[in-house]
């Protein structure tokens, strides 16, 4: 689970995913390649304090309940400057539930009784 942070990543591997994510052409809509530095500032700064607390209130309730379902590869929520993360306004968090590159993982996501289980986690978690 991550949130998002205004201060660089917990770990060198989710410096590696957000830097991997960023790559995208879009944020909110709106092309950020081809908007001068003001405007990437301003999009940026809307990440509020109280958004990133929230976010990680969340993403550990989230976390409580997905490690009953099955080992975490991390026990605490980690942070990284996701683009995805940024909305101003909502709490936000990216999950990841398996690595398909694990074909043991990859079976478990198949499954669809084990989808149930993650998809009732991350409810009890977010309610």
């Amino acid at each position: 689970v991550f949130a998002l942070s205004e201060t660089g990543a917990t770990s060198a591997a989710a410096r590696w995913m957000a830097k991997r994510e960023n790559a995208s052409d879009l944020v909110g809509g709106v092309n950020i390649k081809s908007k001068d530095a003001v405007v990437m500032r301003t999009l940026l700064d809307m990440s509020t304090t109280a958004q990133i607390k929230d976010s990680l209130k969340l993403g550990q309730a989230v976390l409580g309940h997905l490690g009953k379902v099955g080992r975490l590869h991390k026990p605490r929520v980690e942070q990284a400057g996701f683009a995805v993360l940024k909305a101003p306004d909502i709490p936000s968090i990216l999950v990841e539930t398996g690595f398909i590159s694990n074909p043991e993982e990859e079976s478990k996501l198949k499954d669809e009784g084990y989808q149930a289980e993650l998809a009732d986690a991350l409810l009890a978690g977010i309610q």
